[in-house]
């Protein structure tokens, strides 16, 4: 389902739609009262509206919920009541959060047309508000059912309607239409991007994540290539050809450009890398039966890329950006790679396998390189559902970065903050670079238990040369189980917003 979002400012009094909802905040200990501007609309409502609030019993928690119903007969069927904490602490995230359940109301099947009447007062100011609750209402209403059965019967609500209502008009509507639309189109994208993770492994692998590459690339005005096997061999791409030489599906590395001209490239070349495990068994590292439920998502980080070009592209950003994505997938069989091979990648240096079920970095290794040989970029990122050890440290609530380069660390982290999205620094040391060195061969693909983290991450910095480049880890924070106001499960689509919002910032 989507959700069709418009703007209305000036009045809530002859707002026409089947369910209103009005976002309630908290004064202190002062009794909530229904806000400024509302009156007609409770007269419509009978006073129903400000007889709820009297008892005072309403706290306006972020969590708190109430439902009124219209006069029988009426055309306002229900409004609903959501509280949003304390009124000087609304901010982008309250603001989000405040979205997103708004999303999942008008989800409901019996919403119909929705409102949501935003009263004056700090933190709904219009230009900074519509775009961040367009985003949660987006993100929130968000379902992965495409195999449901039963999907083909509830047509009438694959387009809900939501409209934003001001109570008092705003300083430029036309720019505020302009904002919102750039925010759906972004996190529209961050959607895409959760579809891509969510796939099942039997329907997305590297072949069809080609495909839908190349899909997505004509309609956005992307250049897309993809390297099939013989190219990869030709090049000596060593690492992913080894990844996924146990699969029936042999890899793919896939490259996303856009603003390839002398104007642009003049501004700047960025860099995204991904990686693309589109299922992940651990090869003949064989994970448990558990431990494989959720490595489809093992190429949320492609999905990240893929989702970040789309919206560069639509925002049509005066800067050259290529997203690399290697996509392979993991398995185990009579042409599977092996502990104790040796391979050589594609910059020449050569790896010990002492665990296929490290991977990701192989094939991150192989990106990484052809993104810096051939396309020199001034700032690199790759984004990876790389270590167990990340989501031991940060759960589900942080993604770990680290780099060679803690400027371009902090300009990603200042994105993190303005897009809700949390990236915590970690160390990378020579010592981490130490444990990842082999006797037999010039890298070995795993360094033990300890610091797994930043050991993956001292492995990376052996193929980016001299570019300034960070690394994210996104295994915690790529996927959840877990259903908040933002997310319904699954995959998350981490990311795609806060890169986008920092090539934005590059381009200023």
């Amino acid at each position: 389902m989507t959700i069709r979002i418009q703007i209305a400012a000036g009045g809530a009094g002859e707002v026409r739609a089947e369910t209103l909802i009005i976002p309630i905040a908290r004064r202190g200990e002062t009794p909530q009262r229904l806000p400024q501007g509302l009156g007609a609309l409770d007269r419509r409502f009978g006073g129903r509206l400000s007889d709820a609030l009297a008892p005072g019993d309403f706290a306006a928690g972020r969590e708190d919920r109430l439902v009124i119903y219209g006069p029988k007969g009426g055309d306002l069927v229900r409004c609903i009541l959501l509280g949003v904490g304390e009124a000087d602490k609304i901010d982008d995230s309250v603001l989000r959060l405040l979205g997103g359940r708004v999303g999942r109301e008008t989800g409901q099947e019996n919403a119909g047309r929705v409102a949501l009447v935003i009263p004056p007062g700090a933190g709904f100011g219009a230009e900074r508000s519509a775009p961040r609750l367009a985003e949660g209402a987006l993100l929130g209403a968000y379902q992965f059912d495409r195999y449901k059965t039963g999907r083909k019967q509830k047509k009438s609500k694959t387009r809900a309607s939501l409209q934003l209502v001001y109570v008092r008009k705003v300083p430029s509507i036309t720019r505020l239409r302009a904002d919102l639309r750039e925010a759906v189109q972004v996190t529209e994208s961050q959607l895409l991007a959760r579809d891509l993770s969510n796939e099942p492994p039997n329907s997305l692998y590297p072949e069809t994540l080609a495909r839908e590459c190349r899909r997505m690339a004509r309609s956005v005005g992307l250049r897309c290539r993809v390297m099939a096997v013989p190219e990869l061999e030709r090049r000596g791409f060593g690492a992913i050809l080894a990844v996924g030489q146990g699969s029936v599906h042999p890899p793919r590395m896939i490259v996303l450009e856009h603003g390839a001209t002398p104007k642009r490239k003049k501004a700047g070349t960025l860099a995204l890398v991904g990686k693309g495990i589109t299922f992940d068994s651990g090869g003949l590292s064989l994970k448990t039966a558990s431990g494989m439920l959720e490595m489809k998502h093992d190429m949320s980080g492609a999905a990240t890329v893929f989702g970040a070009m789309r919206a560069i592209a639509l925002l049509d950003l005066p800067i050259h950006v290529v997203g690399v994505i290697a996509a392979a997938e993991n398995m185990p069989s009579g042409t599977a790679y092996r502990p104790s091979d040796i391979i050589e990648t594609a910059s020449g240096q050569t790896v010990e396998i002492v665990n296929t079920d490290a991977e990701g970095r192989l094939v991150l290794a192989d990106a990484l390189h052809h993104a810096t040989e051939s396309f020199a970029p001034d700032a690199m990122i790759d984004v990876a559902t790389l270590t167990g050890a990340a989501m031991m440290a940060f759960g589900r609530w942080a993604t770990a970065g680290l780099g060679n380069d803690d400027d371009l660390l902090d300009e990603l982290r200042a994105a993190g903050e303005r897009t809700g999205e949390t990236i915590w620094p970690m160390p990378l040391l020579d010592a981490h670079e130490k444990a990842m060195r082999s006797k037999v061969a010039d890298w070995k693909n795993a360094g033990g238990r300890d610091a797994g983290i930043s050991t993956a991450g001292a492995f990376l910095r052996g193929f980016v040369g001299e570019t300034p480049w960070v690394h994210l880890d996104i295994a915690g924070t790529g996927m959840t189980a877990t259903r908040t106001p933002l997310h319904c499960g699954g995959g998350t689509g981490v990311g795609v917003r806060m890169l986008t919002d920092w090539v934005r910032s590059r381009c200023a």
